[in-house]
């Protein structure tokens, strides 16, 4: 008996052990950008792929698409918050995201918001 709980315990530790490293390695698939947004509330908002209150992402990068100063005006945007450019519904100011986060997102972004 003594035999079998250690058995059961064992598999158990295994199998605790294993489903951690499979979580961490879907968490490892999606890109920074994506994971920053999602900590953010950016996600409730934007999509990737269809407007919601505002545009999508994918919207944003094809309207930036060629534009060098894209990266600067998008993160001062996202810091700031503002209206105007996509309807008149304003997007919030994240004064609260480091500016290293910012970036991240708006790369993302800018990069077509790529699940991978």
């Amino acid at each position: 008996m003594k035999r079998d709980v250690a058995v059961f315990a064992a598999t158990l530790t295994l199998g605790v052990a294993a489903s951690a490293f499979v979580s961490t390695a879907h968490a490892d698939d999606a890109p920074r950008g994506r994971m920053v947004a999602n900590a953010n509330a950016c996600m409730g908002c934007h999509a990737v792929d269809r407007k919601l209150v505002g545009p999508s992402f994918q919207q944003i990068a094809a309207k930036y698409k060629g534009d060098v100063q894209a990266p600067a005006k998008l993160s001062r945007k996202v810091k700031e918050g503002g209206s105007g450019v996509w309807g008149m519904i304003p997007m919030p100011a994240h004064q609260s995201m480091s500016d290293a986060d910012i970036r991240t997102v708006v790369d993302w972004v800018l990069a077509g918001a790529p699940s991978k």
